[in-house]
């Protein structure tokens, strides 16, 4: 099954059970993952039919027995798993938060996976430090800004990487202070001249492929390349002599996970960023809106790269 075959209909109303919040859903954001989910190529393959769409905000209209967190008419975003390209969803509170007062809905539907993952894996994982060089691979998508932003915030001067002047200029804004087009045979050596030769501190890599080979190449003593996903489609492997002889590490970040490995950690990193999006240090960047029977064309602009940020549908 092919994005483009999804179709809107009716369907029941989802239960609200107990330790469960029910959400009146303004906004959903959409993620490559959505496309593989579809399509069946994903690690999570639920039964058709089901409702994609795994990030929302909106209004609470009931809260489940148990829950005393949350009240009817609190504004929300939520980390769904499935169900969220719909009116309605009905979600775990543990996947639930308030959104700071500022937030708009479109904002903070596109929030709750992008921006715990790059956090997550520039502060847990690779320990990004202030005064180092970060090097960002997809800039202009929506994990790259968010890393981008977040990188920084932490102190650390970003490189960003995107395909073509447009993206590029989307990587700038974000905050990298500087950016190079990975299309190009000699982005390598412009990492390492930016950095006056030593290279960079820590690598953020959604890409894969190609570009993760490539950037071994210019990774400092020491480095932390950090592995985020696959989007080029192709899952490298890495001759481990590399490794060794740089004396760096490679290491991976899977945030969903954390809720049953390190449940703390997830409370800890909203606080975190809704204290830096209340200081204006990580603005969410929405690329723009579908209506939800619209569902299709938006995963299509997404999948198709012609985007940067987020997309998002409102019922």
């Amino acid at each position: 099954m092919e994005p483009g075959d999804l179709r809107t209909t009716e369907v029941g109303e989802p239960a609200v059970g107990p330790g469960m919040v029910g959400i009146e859903v303004k906004a959903a954001g959409c993620n490559f993952f959505d496309i593989l989910m579809v399509r069946g190529q994903y690690q999570v393959k639920p039964p058709f039919p089901f409702v994609p769409g795994a990030e929302l905000a909106g209004v609470v209209d009931e809260v489940g027995a148990g829950v005393t967190q949350f009240k009817v008419g609190d504004r929300v975003l939520a980390s769904a798993g499935l169900g969220a390209f719909a009116e309605r969803a009905a979600v775990p509170s543990r996947g639930v938060w308030r959104m700071p007062d500022k937030m708009s809905f479109e904002e903070g539907a596109g929030f709750p996976i992008v921006y715990p993952t790059s956090y997550a894996g520039l502060v847990f994982r690779a320990r990004l430090a202030p005064g180092e060089t970060l090097l960002v691979h997809a800039a202009a998508g929506g994990v790259g800004i968010a890393a981008v932003q977040i990188g920084k915030a932490l102190g650390a001067r970003v490189i960003g990487t995107a395909g073509g002047p447009d993206k590029l200029e989307v990587a700038r804004r974000a905050g990298a202070d500087v950016v190079l087009d990975y299309r190009r045979d000699d982005w390598v050596d412009a990492v390492k001249e930016a950095t006056g030769g030593k290279a960079a501190d820590v690598i953020y890599d959604p890409v894969g492929g190609d570009v993760l080979d490539a950037s071994l190449k210019c990774i400092a003593w020491n480095g932390r390349l950090l592995v985020i996903g696959f989007a080029s489609g192709r899952i490298p492997e890495v001759k481990l002599n590399r490794v060794l002889l740089k004396n760096i590490a490679i290491v991976g970040l899977h945030w969903g996970a954390h809720v049953m490995h390190e449940p703390e950690r997830i409370d800890q990193t909203f606080d975190a960023l809704f204290a830096l999006y209340r200081e204006g240090r990580i603005p969410p960047v929405v690329y723009r809106s579908w209506p939800l029977d619209e569902l299709p064309a938006a995963l299509a602009a997404l999948g198709s790269r012609q985007s940067h940020g987020k997309i998002v549908v409102r019922p």
